[in-house]
């Protein structure tokens, strides 16, 4: 979902593929795995915890209740990138500036894909693995 942002962003800013991008890449990838990861493991601990049943409600919820660290998390570092956005042609910015470019395009794809394909994907993949986590007697948080 990310990788989509990040290559059109190279694209309109006409940056290729270099070790900076790629660095960039490796970043993006981190955060929107953490963001769909902590998604799911909510949905999960909604229903274990919290007696949520798996329902369009509890996806509802589960998302709402998300949404906020998702935004702020990706307004941050939308606004810590945007000195090296709009400075590409300063010195010493070269390296980062194609950095900046493929995180801030991915933020922006990865944010609004993960809040609608991460949930729909939950919704019709989600119930039997849930079912079979709920079944286990543990009662650690995911």
């Amino acid at each position: 979902m990310a990788l989509i942002g990040s290559v059109i962003a190279m694209w309109l800013a006409g940056i290729s593929l270099s070790v900076a991008s790629l660095v960039g890449f490796i970043t993006l990838t981190g955060i929107a795995t953490r963001n769909g990861i902590l998604k799911v493991s909510h949905y999960i601990n909604l229903c274990k915890f919290e007696g949520e049943h798996f329902s369009q409600a509890m996806i509802i919820r589960g998302s709402l209740e998300r949404l906020t660290p998702v935004l702020m998390t990706a307004l941050t570092a939308a606004l810590a990138l945007l000195p090296l956005l709009f400075a590409a042609d300063a010195p010493g910015k070269e390296i980062l500036h194609p950095v900046a470019v493929v995180i801030f395009g991915g933020l922006i794809s990865s944010t609004i894909l993960d809040t609608l394909l991460t949930p729909l994907m939950f919704w019709l993949f989600g119930q039997k693995p849930l079912q079979r986590l709920l079944d286990e007697n543990n009662q650690t948080a995911f």
